[in-house]
């Protein structure tokens, strides 16, 4: 039976927190991805989790609870609401709160430290809302070995895998012998393996002319001498950055390496690395007033959203 005093109560604390929400994406207007809930699809995507384990039943502090399998779209990175259609359930959960009654432990996923909602995004939204500092779960565990902070976003974890990825990839090969560290960052995830890949297959070609097997260390250095820094060089001369902003020299190398590679299967191997770069450039960089009016463009998107 319902009960009007209840039912007042719930209404005006799902008001209390869309009100919230609001004002968390004005203060977010300038950065609204700081205020997106964390997708567990694409953290999958990013960490590639190695093994699933069945946990079992914990108490999980709230504010290790930073994403959602299904309904991310649906709650801020704090779990206020963001849309109207929510209401409903919203208040029919947080009447069962304010009743006392006790409703079955949600489900979800753990991965970094910190842990995703397969089950319960309401019950995590109303519980929060009410001041709540732990909820009763049921947890699978997803194996990574990268860690994640609360609040970060997913350009946060992008690029703490790319840190990862850097490290292991420098640490468990002769890289550092080939290449300083500061001089191979990417922006884009799987990039230190691919590297790794264009050596060896430098390395495959110089030894069709040997009869001694040449050392990856050796064909590292052929490799940085005859293709990556006359490359560089070319970046840097063209001044090829200001055109894609945001991106590396070492990500530049890569798509110009692998452009270069698709002109000579079109036009012959005489297509040379300068015809290269000079098409990349005029095909895919930006110029200055396409980077003005996206600017402009992505100013005015934020202002209409705020």
């Amino acid at each position: 039976m319902s009960d009007p005093v209840i039912d007042s109560l719930a209404r005006d604390d799902f008001n209390r927190a869309r009100t919230r929400e609001t004002f968390s994406k004005f203060l977010n207007a300038l950065s609204p991805e700081r205020q997106e809930l964390l997708s567990l699809q694409d953290v999958r995507e990013l960490l590639k989790p190695t093994n699933e384990s069945y946990v079992g039943m914990r108490t999980v502090p709230i504010d290790l609870i930073v994403g959602s399998e299904g309904r991310y779209k649906d709650f801020d990175n704090t779990f206020l609401p963001r849309h109207e259609y929510v209401r409903s359930r919203w208040e029919n959960v947080d009447k069962a709160h304010l009743k006392d009654v006790r409703l079955p432990p949600i489900t979800l996923y753990e991965i970094g430290g910190v842990y995703f909602v397969r089950d319960g995004n309401h019950r995590v939204s109303v519980a929060r809302a009410q001041g709540g500092e732990a909820i009763d779960a049921e947890v699978v565990s997803l194996g990574s070995k990268i860690k994640i902070k609360p609040r970060m976003t997913r350009q946060d974890l992008k690029r703490a895998v790319i840190q990862y990825e850097k490290k292991t990839a420098f640490a468990n090969s002769d890289l550092g012998k080939i290449i300083r560290p500061e001089e191979l960052d990417f922006t884009a995830t799987g990039r230190y393996e691919e590297i790794l890949r264009h050596i060896q297959v430098h390395k495959y070609y110089l030894n069709l002319n040997r009869k001694d097997e040449i050392p990856f260390v050796e064909a590292g250095k052929s490799w940085y001498n005859e293709l990556y820094t006359p490359i560089i060089k070319l970046i840097e001369a063209d001044r090829l950055l200001s055109r894609f902003p945001g991106r590396t020299q070492a990500d530049l190398y890569l798509w110009l390496i692998a452009h270069w590679d698709a002109l000579k299967r079109k036009y012959g191997n005489n297509f040379s690395l300068e015809e290269a770069v000079l098409d990349y450039a005029e095909k895919f960089g930006k110029t200055f007033w396409q980077r003005a009016i996206e600017l402009l463009t992505t100013w005015r998107k934020r202002s209409r959203s705020a």
